[in-house]
């Protein structure tokens, strides 16, 4: 979990984890030397968390590589400051589903609270946009020693672009219908901010050539213009 002043909900999302029955896992808190007071607090809890990490650093998947680096489990489950486990029963269902599974990366449903759910599609479209959220997907740790970290040059896009290095390694997603968490909106992917799309073309560039790009650019300009329609209407949705 990397944070940096994520105020009161901080509290939320980790007794969401604390709640967790039927096994313990390994907490990696990652705080960009907050100064919300989030910094002391969680001094506080140092006896429930495994690993405590409070430094400034450069954007939140700089905070996510080192809390890989911290990591010894065999999968990852990159879960937001304002997010929060779905069930105290949910990583024990996971790690049923995670024993048994070839894939590289196991992804669950993700839940917004203003009634949006996403899930792994069928038949994913890795060209049109990020196909999977970090949020409610979990990755077997060796696929960053494997493929490399999150490029924390992109403050917004870096995990579909470590997705798109992983599909087109035929790395194998799996769907799993468990529903994995709730989130906030207005995340970091999740404000409609031109510099997201931007990146998400950037992403796209990098891994396709220009022809099988230019007609899912224009769409990203579309659902930017969409998306700030819908923010303008109702700030509570989109």
């Amino acid at each position: 979990m990397a944070c940096r002043n994520p105020g009161p909900r901080l509290a939320n999302a980790l007794e969401s984890v604390w709640a967790q029955r039927d096994l313990a896992p390994e907490l990696v808190v990652v705080d960009g030397a907050s100064t919300d007071g989030t910094a002391e607090w969680l001094e506080r809890q140092r006896d429930r968390i495994q690993v405590l990490i409070s430094a400034p650093d450069d954007g939140v998947y700089d905070a996510m590589n080192k809390g890989l680096a911290a990591a010894c489990g065999e999968w990852v489950l990159f879960l937001g400051a304002d997010d929060e486990l779905d069930s105290d029963i949910t990583l024990a269902e996971a790690c049923v589903q995670l024993r048994h599974t070839s894939g590289g990366v196991v992804a669950g449903e993700v839940a917004y609270a203003d009634g949006r759910v996403y899930r792994l599609a069928a038949s994913p479209h890795p060209r049109a946009r990020n196909f999977v959220h970090h949020q409610g997907a979990f990755y077997r740790r060796s696929l960053f020693a494997e493929h490399g970290p999150f490029d924390s040059s992109l403050r917004v896009m870096a995990d579909y672009d470590f997705n798109l290095r992983l599909w087109k390694n035929h790395v194998h997603f799996k769907a799993s219908s468990l529903r994995v968490c709730r989130c906030g909106t207005g995340g970091l992917s999740d404000r409609g901010n031109w510099r997201g799309y931007r990146e998400e073309i950037r992403v796209r560039h990098r891994h396709y050539p220009a022809h099988q790009c230019w007609l899912w650019d224009a769409i990203s300009v579309v659902r930017f213009v969409r998306k700030k329609l819908i923010v303008s209407v109702s700030p509570r949705h989109g």
